[in-house]
């Protein structure tokens, strides 16, 4: 006699086209089996995790962050301060030394936990390589650049020169819009000075030393463009956060730019950003690549790596 629960188990595969004999639909029963014992969370802990782009006190206390990252089995959380205001006039040198010091607060409340990203807006040029500068002494591992100046703009030369001798991340904001009538809009969609995939191509080539991060390319947008765009570009690596996860992005992403080019990120969206790579039809050594290792191989690059 079969139990209320396995009933409802088995109707609910049966109408996912899961219950089968056989071979039908080219799922097999060894394939059906598997996703009955599928245990998400074990496989969710089992990879370890660097988060490379996330945000403190934009919505979200550290504690907040921490207890999400705990759940998931994230180490280690990359995190940044940004101003979102798009006049770059207005986000002065006080502005982003402040967002700064809250981030170093956080590594002080967590130094085991969260490292982090000194934010700068290259319109003060002075300014900006200053608190580069006192950042990296108090222990910052990288740089977040956001929509107040693109990357390709020659505002951010001397800081890409600067990181670059570094050997430090760029993660810079971005933005890809979809083309309307076959059109593609030169800036994106709402942001005038978000750095497009295009802008990406253009610094990596003035700079192939340098190490760029294009940021979320599961936060919509045309990321097929993106991937494609920067196929030929191995300087710049490309961060899974954002929350529209579209299926087959990850895969896409490893077509075309290789599995040791992806960075897990989660930008505030935490299930979705695990989620997506243990969905993808990719192995486990790939996994642990985007998870772990392809971020904490370029960390090592400045001696910042976790052990």
């Amino acid at each position: 006699m079969i139990s209320r629960r396995k009933f409802f188990r088995n109707t609910a595969l049966s109408s996912a086209g899961l219950i089968i004999s056989g071979n039908i639909n080219g799922i097999s029963v060894t394939e059906r089996n598997a996703a009955i014992n599928y245990n998400i969370m074990k496989e969710t802990l089992k990879f370890r995790k660097i988060n490379a782009h996330e945000h403190v006190y934009l919505s979200s206390e550290p504690s907040v962050l921490i207890d999400a990252a705990d759940r998931l089995g994230i180490e280690k959380l990359v995190v940044s301060l940004p101003v979102s205001v798009e006049d770059r006039v207005l986000v002065t040198p006080e502005r982003f030394r402040e967002c700064n010091n809250k981030v170093l607060k956080a590594m002080k409340l967590f130094p085991d936990r969260i490292l982090g990203q000194f934010y700068i807006n290259p319109f003060y040029q002075k300014e900006s390589l200053e608190e580069i500068d006192r950042c990296v002494d108090m222990g910052m591992v990288a740089m977040k650049g956001y929509f107040q100046v693109k990357i390709n703009d020659p505002l951010y030369f001397s800081v890409i020169e600067k990181l670059t001798d570094l050997r430090m991340i760029i993660l810079m904001h971005s933005h890809c819009g979809i083309g309307v009538g076959g059109h593609r809009p030169k800036y994106g969609n709402i942001q005038a000075n978000a750095s497009t995939p295009d802008d990406f191509v253009e610094a990596a080539k003035r700079y192939p030393e340098a190490v760029f991060q294009y940021a979320h390319t599961g936060g919509g947008g045309d990321w097929e463009y993106a991937c494609k765009a920067l196929q030929d570009y191995p300087n710049v690596y490309v961060d899974t956060s954002g929350s529209n996860n579209e299926s087959g992005i990850i895969e896409f992403a490893i077509k075309y730019l290789g599995e040791d080019r992806l960075f897990f990120g989660t930008d505030g969206s935490y299930y979705q950003g695990v989620g997506s790579i243990l969905a993808a039809k990719i192995s486990d050594d790939q996994r642990k690549k985007i998870f772990f290792d392809n971020y904490n191989r370029i960390l090592k690059k400045s001696g910042k790596h976790v052990n």
